[in-house]
């Protein structure tokens, strides 16, 4: 059972996908290519791969709790990249 403040660990293919996009960025940031031009392939790749295995409403679900996220201020900490 996990208690109140415990996230569960997430699936090692999920943290194998983490490690690999995170090695990309830090290519593509050494490679002197802009944060936005980053965040934004790296967004449009990711809803390419959700519109392969979900209809239009499952990929608005996704977008809208990566809105709540930020609404929330649950992405504050990750800014200093």
């Amino acid at each position: 059972m996990i208690g109140p403040g415990t996230a569960p660990e997430p699936p090692a293919e999920l943290s194998h996908a983490g490690a690999v996009v995170d090695k990309a960025i830090e290519y593509m940031v050494g490679q002197n290519i802009g944060t936005l031009a980053i965040a934004s392939a790296l967004l449009g790749g990711a809803l390419e791969m959700l519109a392969s295995d979900m209809d239009d409403a499952g990929i608005v679900q996704v977008l809208q709790n990566a809105i709540e996220s930020v609404r929330a201020g649950e992405l504050r900490g990750n800014r200093a990249r």
